[in-house]
């Protein structure tokens, strides 16, 4: 597939996408015009959108992304419910710590759409990423001397969720 236009599709559909959930509408007037619209920005825009690149091209990827979302949300809501847990009750014991994850997404897309979604979830900040790492503060550090178990708990969910539409 030519570079252009692995760029272009994806970037038409999720600007048009974003058109209709600001609009409201599936008239179709709206959606004649946030084609138009979604294309042209695409088109003008192509030259910057290298990062579309990294994505793994296919009919599920839009399943994909759904799927990854719903796995963040989760993810989301569990952690939530936990830092509550923490706040209401302040003799639930922290152990705060930086710790080191491994990932195996090898894209600047992929690693930055990881150190995100951690990021996102209450109890954990990504401080750095380099290489196959990330360095991770997490609220309840208990046992994290072990790579792969701090990766495991941290990370593996997201990684796994990514890994099927990013490189």
């Amino acid at each position: 597939m030519d570079v252009s236009l692995k760029r272009f599709v994806p970037a038409s559909l999720l600007l048009l996408t974003a058109w209709l959930l600001m609009a409201g509408s599936l008239q179709w007037q709206e959606l004649v015009v946030g084609a138009a619209a979604a294309m042209t920005v695409s088109y003008l825009s192509l030259a910057r959108l290298r990062f579309l690149d990294d994505l793994l091209p296919g009919l599920a990827l839009p399943w994909h992304v759904a799927n990854y979302l719903v796995v963040f949300l989760r993810a989301l809501i569990a952690s939530n419910i936990d830092m509550a847990r923490r706040v209401l009750s302040p003799s639930l014991p922290i152990y705060p710590s930086i710790v080191e994850v491994q990932t195996r997404l090898r894209s600047p897309l992929g690693r930055l759409l990881l150190a995100n979604s951690i990021t996102l979830t209450p109890g954990t900040l990504t401080v750095e990423v380099t290489e196959d790492r990330l360095r991770v503060h997490w609220i309840d550090a208990r046992g994290a001397e072990d790579l792969a178990a701090t990766t495991r708990i941290i990370a593996e969910r997201f990684e796994t969720a990514l890994g099927r539409f990013v490189r």
